[in-house]
Formats: structure tokens, C-alpha cells, sequence
């Protein structure tokens, strides 16, 4: 018995130098890396201001927190979530035909690879380069968040989609089509049963994420609550900025807690 265990790991390939050589190029890749780094100490006014941010977001501004005017921070947190909500919705829309296009168990490969490369290609570009395009076009203001948001959730979509529809089961829709029915019938009961929880699914995850970008986009003028927090902490009205951060917080905190209950309901069904 011992000699055949002992066999065994002769056998095994021997891994340490491959191991120790792996370790030697990731510890060179750090230290290459930080040479990019430049410190810069940090004085007693940083200090100051970190100490102001910090009491700020401790003492926040009651006021501008629980003002219903489109001033206070309700409102701009509504504005928010209609505009991640309605891009998100736009982007979804546009990716299912985009989705089907290029997915190779529908299309031809040389089509479903030239629509995957535009695919690719919306992906690359950030929301917030998108965004500064945008409101080029549109002027500032929640419009061109809500197109900032479309285009961004295209890419994203779109890759989850042809996952999804990559893994029908066609079996389904032979047996439909051996059953006699026509093609919206086999659509209807065959390809819509098994695409929707898993759609909806990346519907919710993509809107969770957009709240988020949203906040980030009012920063270039996109709508949302982006524009108030950059101009209180320039301002350093660090209590109107402790007010916008904890409106948002508490907003992400809760977006995240139901929309990961949906999506598990959905999976599990």
C-alpha cells in the first residue's frame, strides 16, 4: 500500500520551480509597477480637509436631506434612479435584436462575428466619455444621462443575451415544430420560456449597476445627483455633501437588497 502511494507521487509532475518562477515574475511585475507611483507627502491642510469631509459626512445638512423641492436630496435621488431606470430599459430593448444577431447557434458565424465586433467596440467606450458626447449633442441635463446610460448597458446586455441564447435547448423547438405549430407559437412557448428569467435577470444586475454610474455621470452634467455632490465639496459645504452621500448610500443600500432578491427568485424560480 505505501509503495503504491509512493508511486503515485513519483508520478505527479514535480510543479515547484514552475511555481517559484511564477512567484519571481508576479513579485517583478509589482515592483516594475510601483515605480509608477509618485507619494506626494501629506501636509496639514490634506489632513484639514479629510477632517472636514469626515465631520461633514457625520453632521449632515437634516435640511437639504428631507427637502421634497427639486433642490433637496429626495428629489435628485428620484431623478436618479428614473434615469439609470429608463436607460437601462432603452438599453435592454436594443440589445435583444443586436443579441440574436450575434449568436451563432441563429446567425452565421461571419454575421454574428461582425455584429460581436461592434459589440466589443461599445464596450470599450467609458460611460463617461459617452456621456461627455452626449451632452455635446443633447446640452446638459437628464436626457443625455438617459442616453449615456442606453448605450452604456448595450454592450454589457448584449453579452449576456447571446449567452443565454446560445444555450437553447433547440430540442424544444423541434418538438413544437414536430407538434405542428407555427413559428410564433414556437417562439411564444418554446425560445420566450427560456430566455425570460434569465433576461430579466441581467435587466436587474445592469440596473443596479447603473444607479451607481448615474452618480458618477452628474459629475460631467448627465442629470442625477452627481452635479450638487461635485459642486458642495468644491464649495466645501462639507454638510451638504455629507447630506448627497448618505441620500445615495442609503439608495444604492436598498437598490442592492431588492434587486438581489429578485434576481435569486428569478434563478431559482
Amino acid at each position: 500500500m505505501k509503495e503504491n502511494i509512493k508511486k503515485q507521487l513519483d508520478r505527479h509532475p514535480k510543479t515547484g520551480g514552475y511555481k517559484w518562477l511564477l512567484a519571481l515574475v508576479i513579485v517583478m511585475l509589482l515592483a516594475w509597477s510601483s515605480t509608477a507611483l509618485n507619494p506626494v507627502d501629506t501636509g496639514p491642510g490634506g489632513l484639514a480637509i479629510a477632517r472636514s469631509v469626515f465631520v461633514g459626512i457625520l453632521n449632515p445638512d437634516m435640511e437639504l436631506l428631507f427637502n421634497l423641492t427639486p433642490q433637496g436630496v429626495p428629489y435628485l435621488l428620484l431623478e436618479t434612479l428614473a434615469i439609470a431606470f429608463v436607460g437601462t430599459i432603452v438599453g435592454a430593448i436594443l440589445a435583444v435584436p443586436l443579441a440574436f444577431a450575434s449568436a451563432t447557434n441563429i446567425v452565421p458565424r461571419p454575421v454574428a462575428f461582425l455584429i460581436r465586433l461592434f459589440i466589443m467596440a461599445v464596450r470599450t467606450l467609458p460611460g463617461f466619455i459617452i456621456g461627455l458626447m452626449f451632452i455635446r449633442v443633447t446640452g446638459p441635463g437628464p436626457f443625455a444621462g438617459l442616453l449615456t446610460m442606453a448605450v452604456s448597458s448595450i454592450g454589457m446586455i448584449s453579452k449576456l443575451y447571446v449567452e443565454t441564447i446560445e444555450e437553447l435547448d433547440t430540442g424544444i423547438i423541434e418538438s413544437l415544430d414536430a407538434a405542428g405549430c407555427n413559428g410564433f407559437e414556437k417562439i411564444r412557448y418554446g425560445i420566450v420560456p427560456q430566455l425570460s428569467s434569465d433576461f430579466l435577470s441581467t435587466m436587474i444586475y445592469r440596473f443596479d449597476m447603473n444607479v451607481r454610474d448615474v452618480a458618477v455621470l452628474g459629475l460631467v452634467g448627465a442629470g442625477g445627483i452627481g452635479a450638487p455632490l461635485i459642486f458642495s465639496l468644491n464649495s466645501f459645504r462639507w454638510n451638504e455633501a455629507g447630506s448627497i452621500l448618505i441620500g445615495l448610500v442609503v439608495l444604492v443600500l436598498i437598490m442592492e437588497y431588492f434587486s438581489t432578491k429578485i434576481r435569486n427568485k428569478l434563478t431559482r424560480g
